[in-house]
């Protein structure tokens, strides 16, 4: 019997850290937002959920701004 995921139903609704596809051209970086990261309820890890996948450049996780 497989296992289901119910890691979704526990995840808090603010994520810890959004996540940004970076990348460079020149002088200027261009950051998109393509998913979010949720901390585990031991804190030993995090769990990532990406809207898209880039297939360049990098992805950086960083605290959620609040909202102006």
């Amino acid at each position: 019997m497989a296992r289901s995921n119910t890691a979704a139903t526990h995840e808090p609704k603010t994520p810890a850290f959004q996540a940004w596809h970076v990348t460079n051209k020149g002088d200027d970086s261009f950051w998109t937002k393509v998913g979010a990261a949720w901390p585990h309820r031991d804190g030993k890890g995090l769990s990532l959920i990406l809207s898209v996948i880039p297939m360049n450049g990098q992805i950086v996780l960083r605290e959620p701004q609040p909202r102006q």
